[in-house]
C-alpha cells in the first residue's frame, strides 16, 4: 500500500501549482495523470506561447453561478505573484495588449518551471496512471474530520487523507479531457453546475448563414453583446466571419455569457457614429452606397450590407433618408441568433462545473472532508485573455496552502 499526504490527480496548470506548493511545504504528494504528457493545454495555449495571466484581474473577469466564490483565492495569489515566479525562473516575458502577458520564447518554458517547483517541493509523479476506483472511510478520522481515502490506480492501491481533483473540463477532448472530476463530485455528493462550451465559436444554421458565409476570414472591431438591461454583458472585441459563423476573440468572449435560443448583437462600426457619417456623404458624394459605406467599415462588409435591399444599391446622393437610417440601424445593431457553438472540441474551455456552494472559498475543500477542487473543474471561468491560468494559480496555491501534512 502506497501512503501520501495528499494525490493531485490531474497534472494540468492547477494541479501542478498546487502540487509544487504542497510539496515545498513538507507535505508528501503525489500527481497522477493518465496521459503521459503533462499540462498540454498550456503548450497549445497563444499560439504556443501561453497567455499566462493578465496583469489586471478583477472577480468581475469571471462567471460563475457564485460570482464572489473567487474574490478569496484572486486576492490572495495574484497575478504579480505569478509573474514573480516566472522571473525567479528566468523566463522572460511580455505584455501584448488588455494586460495579457505571454511568453517570450515559449510555453514549454513555463512547463519546465511547474515541474521544476515540483522537483523542489519532491512531488512524486505517476503518468501515464489511471484512476479505477475511490473508496472513503472515515473510520480513525483525525481532528479536522478527515478520514483517509483508498485509490486503485493502474499503478496500485494507494492511501490518502486528502485528493485533490485538478482534471479540468471537457473542452479540447483530443489533448485528453474527460469527465473524470464531475463524476468524482457527483460520487460523493456533490452539486454540479451543468458543465457547456466557453469561449467557443458560435454557429448558425447553414441557410441563414449563406448570406454571409461569402465573409469567410474578415475581422474587424465589433461591440457584442447579449442580454436585456439588467443582465446585459458587451465586449468590444476582433470579430471574424467563418464559413459556418462567427468567432474571433469578440465571440469566444460572449460565447461563455450566451444561452440557446438567444440572440447576440453586433454593432459592427462601433468607432463610427453612422446616421451622420451618412448624411455627410449624401450631402457631398455621388458614389454608390456601398463605395462610401466602404469608407467606413471593411470593403466586403459594405459590399455585403449594402446588396441586401434594393435601397441601397445606388449612388449615396439619390438614396432616401430613411433607405440610410435603416443601414445604419442594421450595421449598429445586427441581431442574429446562433444554433449552437462549435462544441467541446474549439473550446478553449468548460463553464459550469463543481458547484462552489459545497467548497470552502478559502480551502477549495468540499463538504466532503479532505477533497479538494480547483481549476477549471470547478464552476469558476475566466474571460478571454489569462484569466482562467490566473484561476488555477489563484486556486492551486489556496488549495497547496491548507493541505495538512501527515
Amino acid at each position: 500500500m502506497h501512503k501520501f499526504d495528499v494525490v493531485v490527480i490531474g497534472a494540468g496548470a492547477a494541479g501542478l501549482f498546487c502540487a509544487g506548493v504542497a510539496g515545498q511545504r513538507g507535505l508528501k504528494v503525489l500527481v497522477i495523470d493518465h496521459s503521459e504528457k503533462v499540462a498540454e493545454k498550456i503548450r497549445i495555449s497563444g499560439g504556443g506561447r501561453a497567455n499566462f495571466t493578465n496583469k489586471d484581474v478583477t472577480p468581475a473577469n469571471f462567471l460563475s453561478e457564485n460570482p464572489h466564490f473567487c474574490r478569496s483565492a484572486l486576492s490572495r495569489y495574484a497575478p504579480k505573484d505569478f509573474t514573480e515566479l516566472v522571473t525567479r525562473h528566468g523566463i522572460s516575458f511580455h505584455e501584448k495588449h488588455k494586460g495579457q502577458l505571454f511568453c517570450d520564447r515559449s510555453a514549454e518554458d513555463l512547463v519546465n518551471m511547474l515541474l521544476a517547483e515540483c522537483a523542489a517541493g519532491n512531488v512524486t509523479r505517476w503518468q501515464p496512471c489511471s484512476v479505477k476506483n475511490i473508496r472513503y472511510s472515515a473510520a480513525g478520522a483525525d481532528s479536522t474530520g478527515a478520514g483517509s481515502y483508498e485509490i486503485d490506480s493502474s499503478e496500485g492501491t494507494l492511501q490518502t487523507p486528502q485528493i485533490v481533483v485538478a482534471t479540468g473540463g471537457l473542452s479540447i477532448p483530443k489533448i485528453g479531457a474527460t469527465d473524470f472530476g464531475y463524476r468524482l463530485a457527483q460520487q460523493f455528493g456533490l452539486r454540479m453546475v451543468a458543465p457547456r462550451p466557453a469561449l467557443v465559436p458560435l454557429t448558425f444554421d447553414s441557410a441563414a448563414w449563406a448570406p454571409y458565409a461569402h465573409l469567410s476570414g474578415l475581422a474587424l472591431p465589433v461591440q457584442i453583446e447579449v442580454g436585456a438591461k439588467k443582465t446585459k454583458t458587451s465586449f468590444l472585441e476582433d470579430l471574424l466571419f467563418t464559413h459556418r459563423g462567427l468567432s474571433g476573440p469578440a465571440v469566444l468572449q460572449i460565447s461563455s455569457y450566451w444561452r440557446e435560443d438567444t440572440p447576440i448583437r453586433l454593432n459592427l462600426a462601433p468607432e463610427v457614429d453612422l446616421p451622420p457619417a451618412l448624411s455627410r456623404a449624401k450631402a457631398t458624394s455621388r458614389k454608390l452606397i456601398a463605395n462610401e459605406l466602404a469608407q467606413l467599415v471593411p470593403s466586403r462588409l459594405a459590399d455585403a450590407w449594402a446588396g441586401q435591399d434594393a435601397a441601397w444599391q445606388k449612388p449615396i446622393c439619390d438614396a432616401t433618408d430613411k433607405a440610410l437610417a435603416q443601414l445604419a440601424e442594421k450595421l449598429a445593431r445586427w441581431e442574429l441568433t446562433p444554433n449552437g457553438s462549435e462544441g467541446y472540441k474549439k473550446a478553449e474551455v468548460t463553464a459550469g462545473g463543481v458547484d462552489t456552494r459545497d467548497l470552502s472559498s478559502q480551502t477549495m475543500e468540499s463538504k466532503q472532508p479532505g477533497l479538494y477542487f480547483i481549476g477549471e473543474v470547478v464552476d469558476v471561468t475566466g474571460w478571454l485573455g489569462g484569466y482562467n491560468f490566473q484561476w488555477a494559480w489563484a486556486s492551486g496555491f489556496a488549495c497547496g496552502q491548507a493541505l495538512r501534512a501527515g
